[in-house]
């Protein structure tokens, strides 16, 4: 009996656990992705909007080490994905100063040379349900359309998969014989 109660009670929060999860707004796949218009660290507006018709890597990060692997990862990508129909952008939505997300920068491996951007309200952690879990990385098609996402640290996206990602939607978009020199 005691074995069975155990049982009952992993299944149940199990369920509690996914049933929060999915109403912290997660698991967006085939939803359109909610629109931002905020400011990089260079002082120039990026919104989602104006990136609609390009394959979007949009990653959410704070101030912390896995954000600085996965935002590593992400320059990565931009470079592989340079003068495709593609754009990288990172959003810091840690609530830090804009010096403090500069220092936070300056101390990656990499030079970051995707627009990376301030969201000092925390908008996009609202938007995109995060904010407990971060890193998150999110694929959106050209249409706006959110196609892949990976929630949280425990599995960090690596450049890899995340390109694979993207290659795909970029060879969905492309008519059979286009391209082909």
């Amino acid at each position: 009996m005691k074995r069975v109660l155990i049982a009952v009670a992993i299944v149940l929060v199990h369920l509690w656990a996914v049933h929060h999860v999915v109403a912290a707004g997660f698991f967006k796949v085939g939803e359109p992705a909610p629109a931002f218009s905020l400011t990089s660290v260079t002082g120039d507006a990026v919104s989602l909007e104006q990136l609609k018709g390009k394959v979007v890597v949009l990653g959410l990060f704070h101030i912390c080490d896995p954000c600085m692997t996965q935002g590593t990862n992400l320059q990565k990508v931009h470079e592989a994905m340079a003068g495709k129909n593609v754009a990288v952008v990172g959003v810091n939505s840690s609530g830090d100063s804009k010096r403090g997300v500069g220092e936070f920068l300056s101390a990656f491996p990499v030079k970051v040379t995707y627009p990376y951007l301030l969201d000092p309200n925390k908008t996009t952690d609202k938007l995109y349900g995060g904010g407990k879990f971060i890193p998150n990385v999110y694929v959106i098609d050209q249409r706006g359309v959110i196609r892949w996402q990976r929630v949280g640290n425990m599995e960090l996206a690596g450049a890899e998969v995340i390109i694979q990602e993207v290659e795909k939607l970029l060879t969905a978009a492309t008519p059979a014989g286009a391209g082909a020199m």
